[in-house]
């Protein structure tokens, strides 16, 4: 990987892009950008498939990243059997229909089984699964299946919220629309568990 790195005002900044895919990437984004009828030769767009093939994949890095073993890196043994509640984690990613946006938050809980896990590892998992080409149904149910299937929990809930694009900018053009999603397991298919934990995300207790 191709390392970019400058510091201004004292904020430091390190770009990681793999060479041989951007060069491949830029070839494919110049053929676009002329065949949508622009000049390549143009002052603004000089560049343009060069920074789109780096954007493109640094908002698809999630397919170089393992979710289950981010978790791993971070289980520690306790015995604490309450809810652990993670909300408004923000997200991004990209519909795999129009290649366009989305974007909300996750609320994730779990229920621990002997084994807790550190709670910036939650968020880096959703990053992890949001990161590539998707639809938010099966973001949900990764997101669930992943924590499930490593923590071995007595219960995981993730509802997700988000807005998209490829409604607001394009097709039906409802640009106040959200979608909510949901999925859950064990002790969170029991009402009042999971009636609690809907209560908990929506209440503004920070």
């Amino acid at each position: 990987m191709e390392d970019t790195e400058f510091e201004q005002e004292g904020y430091k900044k390190i770009d990681r892009y793999n060479p041989v895919k951007i060069t491949e990437l830029s070839s494919h984004y110049a053929s676009i950008i002329t065949h949508i009828g622009e000049d390549l030769e143009r002052e603004g767009l000089q560049k343009t498939p060069e920074r789109v093939a780096k954007a493109m994949q640094f908002l698809t890095h999630g397919y170089d990243l393992d979710p289950a073993e981010i978790l791993k890196s971070a289980m520690f043994a306790e015995d604490y059997r309450q809810m652990v509640i993670v909300k408004d984690i923000e997200l991004y990613s990209l519909c795999e229909h129009h290649m366009l946006p989305f974007f909300g938050k996750a609320h994730i809980a779990y229920i621990p089984n002997g084994h807790i896990v550190g709670l910036s590892k939650i968020p880096r998992i959703v990053d992890a699964f949001s990161r590539r080409l998707q639809v938010q149904e099966r973001l949900t149910t990764q997101i669930r299946d992943c924590i499930e299937e490593t923590l071995r929990p007595m219960g995981v809930a993730v509802v997700i919220e988000a807005q998209h694009l490829c409604m607001q900018m394009r097709g039906v053009q409802k640009q106040n629309s959200v979608t909510t999603t949901s999925a859950f397991t064990g002790e969170f298919n029991n009402e009042k568990t999971r009636s609690e934990f809907i209560n908990l995300i929506a209440s503004r207790l920070h």
